[in-house]
């Protein structure tokens, strides 16, 4: 066959793979699963008041007597409106996960359905170091999501993003895993966040992350990016910590921590040799307090912690979250099942 016959067939085989290009990708389209996870994402809307920053220290009456300043100079406070996003988590009681962030300082609360209902929101309660908050509006006729795992996710996992950015209206963006077990810039002590590529923005925080089979593993919370705006570096609460702390806060109206008594450090690969064991994942014990439930339960120091609740420990910030997501007077697995190796 001639170069010329040989060109006009590779030609041909190229417009046919063309051609049928867009039933390949139609047969990738996750709009059933958006149309299906959809209706459990709200938008949030807030009002409030809240203390200028350049006169907070006024609110402090110590701070006002050391400066003989009158009682009344009281500081100053300015109106503010912010938006942000919502997952349903229970259709029967109308409960609904967002961030603290979304709704400190809030005075009114406004939930906007993605039907274009909208209601006033109660506050439930709120959780700063975890960044969870719940709310709750009238259960009619709502749709809640499917609460799934994060502890089943890799690196590379495509997931979707959905929320409200900058209050344009549901929104959903697609990316992948990119991190596991991220301490996000700024955050207030809470470490263990999923970090994602998939674009977010001001007014997504609240919102689902899901993954493909349309199943929430995280609740977005926080980015990295110039003046607040998307550059890839996305933070999610994983889905078990956002149930524990909404059960908790559902309850009770605010979270109580567990302890065990431990202080903990990354097991680098020196420690490991140091001590003689194994290398991995996992948290060397430092200290062990007496008397406390870890040192009745055998735990010494030199042990390493592999496990909490089932849940892989991958370094001493992971021991500080799952233990402290446990309720107080949980009873828990001894060292014996070899949750702690030493």
């Amino acid at each position: 066959m001639s170069r010329s016959l040989l060109a006009l067939a590779a030609l041909f085989i190229a417009g046919e793979s063309l051609l049928s290009a867009p039933a390949v990708a139609d047969s990738l389209s996750l709009a059933p699963m958006l149309q299906r996870v959809g209706p459990s994402v709200v938008s949030i809307s807030v009002q409030g008041r809240e203390l200028d920053d350049a006169d907070a220290t006024l609110a402090d009456p110590f701070y006002r007597k050391f400066f003989g300043l009158p009682d009344d100079a009281a500081p100053a406070e300015h109106s503010f409106q912010s938006a942000g996003s919502g997952v349903v988590i229970d259709e029967v009681h109308g409960y609904i996960v967002t961030n603290q962030h979304v709704i400190a300082s809030a005075s009114k609360i406004e939930v906007a359905l993605s039907d274009g209902r909208r209601f006033q929101a109660k506050l439930v309660g709120a959780d700063p170091e975890t960044d969870v908050a719940v709310v709750q509006i009238p259960p009619d006729h709502l749709v809640q999501a499917e609460f799934g795992s994060a502890s089943s996710l890799h690196v590379g996992d495509v997931v979707v993003a959905i929320g409200n950015p900058f209050g344009l209206g549901q929104t959903a963006t697609m990316g992948i895993v990119s991190a596991l077990g991220r301490r996000a810039v700024g955050s207030e002590g809470y470490e263990g966040f999923i970090q994602t590529d998939a674009s977010t923005n001001p007014g997504n925080s609240g919102g689902a992350l899901v993954s493909e089979d349309g199943v929430v593993v995280g609740i977005n919370s926080a980015i990295i990016g110039p003046a607040g705006g998307s550059i890839g570096i996305g933070f999610a609460v994983p889905a078990e910590t956002v149930g524990i702390v909404m059960r908790q806060l559902i309850l009770t109206g605010k979270l109580v921590r567990g302890e065990v008594g431990i202080l903990t450090q990354d097991l680098t690969p020196g420690l490991a040799k140091a001590f003689g064991v194994d290398e991995g994942a996992g948290a060397l014990v430092s200290e062990v307090l007496p008397g406390s439930p870890a040192a009745n339960a055998g735990i010494q120091p030199g042990d390493v912690i592999r496990m909490v609740d089932g849940r892989t420990v991958r370094g001493a910030s992971d021991v500080r979250r799952l233990v402290g997501s446990l309720p107080l007077q949980s009873k828990r697995p001894s060292r014996s099942t070899a949750r702690a190796e030493g």
